[in-house]
């Protein structure tokens, strides 16, 4: 099989960037322009034209998504102890900041299929000092978000949707109304790494909440605790979107939809060409919540990761491994609590998920290149 003329990227921002250089030239150019680098109208824009698509009442612009994660749970006045649940396969930031603020990350198994949080296992996990649930809409579609609303309400917990892969998904409720991911529980959080689907040239993130007071405390904490210039109310944060990712995210966010619907056409290729392999376990679409394709990742069954990694490096086809060691095993959050077998959903995951590449310049040469070679190695 001969290889193809142009370079494989897990996500290929260049070739993005090249479609709409124009504009994103052009706004930039205004950004230096007007000089209005922190907190201009560019970043209020966005801020109002996020929450339209959102259908949030607000949405509160950060420096990252770690930084909303943080200032999600600052401005709930979560106290140190206090412990919260979210799962075990997934990246660190989501646990990182729970540590971060002296509370008690509870880790839980996720549902093998979806990869997403088991609200059986969250259910389980709650005690007295329960007071938030973090589910992580992993990959691209949402957790079961009507299931976990029902637990915070019968436990008067709060809910911190981490929505950094999930952009745009929408969650489909037992009575067919939907919402977007990020707008059902009592906070959201998002980031804009450039990798994300809605994603700068840099470093960004967002907050959405419904609720009028929360919003407030969040903008605040977000502004080094100031009430007004030079009165400080609470302790804060320096963490904002500067005005030229605030221009591109501008640009990118009316093509939201179009990016999430080429990815579903690449996504619904590998299923094609991967269906029913024994060896080849494509991922599930989860009956209440559509698809945006954050990462497209395989679970293998009897398949040497990294001997197929290599073949296909060999390739020059990318794949990555998200994530290799469980949350639970990590040196820094190593707890008397867990141990080796105690999540075995995550645990068989971490060993055997592999990642192609997915983003919205897949075209069918390239992706036939990578179906036939997965294949190939997969006889």
């Amino acid at each position: 099989m001969d290889k193809i003329s142009r370079k494989i990227q897990m996500v290929d921002l260049k070739s993005q960037y090249e479609k709409i250089k124009t504009e994103v030239d052009s706004a930039i150019q205004n950004v230096l322009n007007n000089t209005a680098f922190i907190n201009g109208p560019e970043v209020k824009a966005f801020q109002t034209e996020l929450e339209h698509y959102l259908g949030a009442k607000h949405v509160i612009p950060c420096a990252n998504g770690t930084d909303a994660l943080q200032i999600a749970m600052m401005a709930l006045d979560l106290k140190p102890g206090d412990e919260v649940i979210t799962a075990d396969f997934t990246y660190v930031a989501t646990a990182e900041v729970i540590a971060l603020l002296g509370l008690k990350p509870v880790l839980v198994d996720v549902i093998p299929n979806t990869f997403e949080i088991d609200t059986a296992a969250i259910e389980k996990a709650i005690t007295p000092k329960t007071k938030a649930i973090v589910p992580v809409h992993l990959f691209g579609q949402c957790a079961d978000m009507e299931a976990i609303m029902a637990l915070a309400k019968k436990h008067n917990l709060y809910v911190i949707e981490d929505t950094a892969q999930a952009i745009g998904a929408e969650y489909i409720f037992s009575d067919g109304t939907k919402k977007k991911a990020g707008t059902i529980g009592t906070i959201g959080c998002t980031s804009f790494f450039p990798s994300k689907n809605l994603g700068c040239y840099g470093d960004g993130g967002a907050i959405f909440t419904n609720d009028d007071t929360l919003a407030t405390k969040i903008r605040i904490i977000a502004n080094h605790g100031q009430s007004a210039q030079y009165i400080h109310d609470s302790i804060g944060v320096n963490s904002r979107l500067d005005s030229i990712q605030a221009a591109i995210l501008r640009i990118k966010l009316r093509d939201l939809d179009h990016y999430a619907a080429a990815r579903n056409k690449a996504a619904t290729y590998y299923d094609k060409a991967f269906a029913n392999h024994p060896k080849l376990i494509t991922p599930a679409r989860a009956k209440f919540s559509n698809h945006v394709f954050h990462q497209y990742t395989l679970q293998l069954n009897g398949v040497d990761r990294t001997a197929l990694r290599d073949f296909l490096a060999s390739k020059d086809i990318p794949a990555m491994i998200y994530y290799p060691i469980p949350l639970h095993l990590q040196k820094a959050y190593l707890d008397s609590r867990y141990k080796a077998g105690d999540f075995p959903v995550t645990e068989k995951l971490c060993a055997s998920v592999m990642s192609l590449p997915m983003h919205t310049e897949l075209d069918e040469e390239t992706l036939k290149y990578i179906t036939d070679s997965v294949l190939d190695f997969c006889k």
